[in-house]
């Protein structure tokens, strides 16, 4: 008769139980960090590596022999080893003591991308530092030296799944230098998130026919004979259309107005795509504001309760796509 072996499937739980409940001390032990931190002694942890075990081992089997034999070079090597071992966790924690770490942001990213949290690293400190990565609770990044006065930005990625806001609320800085007999690391929370915007529609139906426009210049190349008067400057408004000189006379900014430039606008309507549900009005919204965009071409949107008048321009795209990416969370619906 043969004997089931018996089964290991609860340890996945029992490790995620155990590593949740250590997230939770260190938080509440540790409290809300500023984005700009100084790492000091106490917040540092430091373990034995794999290595350092076995070194440990070593060292107390050659303490062993050396008792046994009477051997007063035994005696010398064990003590020169265990006197190692201390200077090497001694050094592993002063690594990163000091150490000021600073929030560096973060670019907004579509839905299904991946999030790259820049975190800055500055050694404030007189002598150098080596060996420092940062993780985001599993994988550490590679590993960067700092010289004394000097700084790193490293990046923490974060997997972007769903559109609004993806959120860092914890990482780790850790080192494992010299030897790698220890580890020592000190977790950060710093509450930080970045932008997601809707993912862009793969097959959009076609966007609205665009409606002529005049008196706004849409390409900087046409309709420059047509000049028809000033307008204060708009977000969006290319620089080649300001009227520097009348800035200089009274301080302020205009845009030149061109009335025989056959520009076109078209209005991205939420309301208008009737036939599909939010997500996708909002993917198809994106994806025809990145192609207006793309082709320089003036364009407005209009959401339940807000409305972007057309215009162009990196500044108006980064208003529409913000508007999107947080549709819903204003009270907006």
């Amino acid at each position: 008769m043969r004997l089931a072996s018996p089964s290991l499937s609860w340890l996945p739980d029992v490790r995620e139980k155990a590593a949740n409940r250590v997230r939770r001390w260190a938080r509440s032990r540790q409290g809300q960090d500023s984005p700009v931190t100084t790492l000091r002694a106490g917040r540092v942890y430091i373990l034995p590596t794999g290595v350092g075990i076995v070194f440990g081992i070593m060292a107390f089997a050659m303490l062993l022999g050396a008792m046994n034999y009477n051997n007063n070079l035994a005696f010398l090597l064990t003590f020169a080893l265990v006197a190692l071992g201390f200077v090497s966790m001694h050094s592993c924690q002063r690594n990163i003591v000091g150490l000021e770490i600073a929030f560096a942001g973060v670019e907004p990213v579509f839905a299904g991308d991946t999030a790259h949290f820049r975190i800055a690293l500055n050694n404030r400190a007189k002598s150098g530092r080596c060996q420092i990565s940062l993780t985001g609770g599993e994988h550490p990044g590679h590993a960067v030296d700092l010289p004394p006065g000097g700084s790193e930005v490293l990046v923490v990625p974060i997997a972007a799944e769903r559109r609004g806001r993806v959120r860092l609320r914890r990482f780790g800085v850790r080192t494992r230098y010299p030897f790698e007999l220890f580890r020592a690391w000190a977790w950060l929370h710093m509450e930080l998130d970045g932008l997601v915007y809707p993912s862009l529609a793969t097959r959009p139906p076609l966007p609205p026919m665009s409606v002529a426009a005049l008196g706004h210049r849409q390409h900087d190349a046409r309709g420059e004979e047509d000049f028809a008067g000033l307008r204060k400057f708009q977000r969006g408004d290319s620089p080649r259309n300001v009227a520097w000189k009348a800035y200089a006379r009274a301080g302020q900014l205009f845009s030149k107005r061109f009335s025989g430039a056959d520009t076109s606008s078209q209005w991205f309507d939420f309301d208008a795509l009737s036939g599909y549900d939010v997500e996708d009005r909002l993917s198809i919204l994106a994806r025809w504001i990145v192609d207006a965009d793309r082709r320089g071409e003036d364009y407005g949107l209009r959401l339940p309760g807000r409305e972007f008048p057309p215009a162009h321009g990196a500044a108006h795209r980064l208003d529409c796509l913000e508007a999107l990416a947080l549709f819903g969370e204003d009270g907006s619906s």
